[in-house]
């Protein structure tokens, strides 16, 4: 008599490695064979190290929503490479740093073997990020379309700054002469527009943060905005480009129309540890904290 009973599914994990480390490999084969061991199977992946990945649905001749987890072995930029591949399927990202400490993978480096475990026994604490889309209308026509994790920017082609009118919500904000215009998820307030001098934003906050780069004019300050808002800016000058997460690039044209809301997707984190944000921020910037009398 014939077995008719249901099989259990095969459990699949995505290793995601950073091209140019060798740590990373050398913990991608010991997690891959402790993975395999216990009935788990595992595909890997590296990384693009340049302008982006190609669009890649399948690994190893499957799906990627076969999958259940994504491991990340690199930095922030790493995990943004990531978001391509799990854009619009939610798969669980788990970031482990294998360099600079970022915001997105874990702040505490976790050992291989407890890497193993976790997956095996399915322990995390997940996390769920917002995400931006963009539509560029060009002559009445949508003519291109994208999203990002951490930020869409607007910005000069050139040495010579950009004219880029804004609105928001339909009605007029400023025209700028700048070097450019920044959109960011609170994910992507401790990225490019950290450094421009935005707000850090906690990652459980629905907003959206509005900067100007270098702009000539009496009020150029970073706005925190409604994750509701439209963010509309037209192109005055000859040429822009239109960059989503530091590496997918458009090249724009004068009279061109962005329209910047928030994206229907989220994504999903995967941590070890429900550690709180002030722990990340403090790490990353070493911030001084010995004299804190707290528990």
């Amino acid at each position: 008599m014939s077995d008719t009973s249901t099989q259990a599914v095969q459990r699949r994990v995505l290793l995601l490695l950073h091209p140019k480390r060798e740590s990373a490999l050398t913990a991608a084969l010991e997690i891959a064979r402790g993975l395999a061991a216990a009935g788990i199977a595992v595909e890997h992946h590296l990384s693009s190290d340049g302008a982006g990945v190609p669009e890649i649905t399948r690994y190893g001749g499957r799906p990627i929503n076969e999958f259940e987890l994504i491991i990340v072995l690199g930095g922030d930029g790493t995990m943004l490479r990531s978001a391509e591949i799990s854009y619009g399927i939610s798969i669980p990202i788990l970031g482990i740093n294998v360099g600079h400490m970022g915001f997105l993978a874990e702040v505490e480096r976790p050992t291989n073997e407890q890497i193993i475990q976790a997956v095996i026994n399915r322990q995390f604490v997940f996390e769920e990020r917002m995400s931006i889309s963009f539509e560029v209308e060009r002559h009445g026509e949508i003519v291109d379309s994208g999203w990002a994790l951490n930020e869409i920017v607007i910005e000069k082609e050139s040495s010579q700054m950009v004219e880029l009118f804004v609105s928001v919500d339909q009605r007029p904000l400023s025209l700028w002469n700048c070097d450019g215009v920044l959109c960011a998820t609170p994910t992507g307030s401790t990225a490019y527009a950290f450094s421009a001098g935005g707000p850090v934003v906690w990652p459980d906050v629905d907003a959206l943060v509005l900067l100007p780069l270098a702009a000539h004019a009496l009020f150029a300050r970073p706005m925190v905005l409604s994750p509701r808002s439209e963010i509309a800016i037209s192109v005055r000058s000859e040429n822009a480009t239109l960059s989503c997460d530091g590496f997918r690039n458009r090249p724009l044209i004068e009279g061109d129309l962005i329209r910047i809301t928030r994206d229907h997707h989220l994504f999903t984190l995967a941590r070890m540890t429900n550690a709180p944000f002030t722990n990340r921020l403090v790490a990353k910037f070493q911030l001084p904290v010995s004299g804190w009398r707290g528990e």
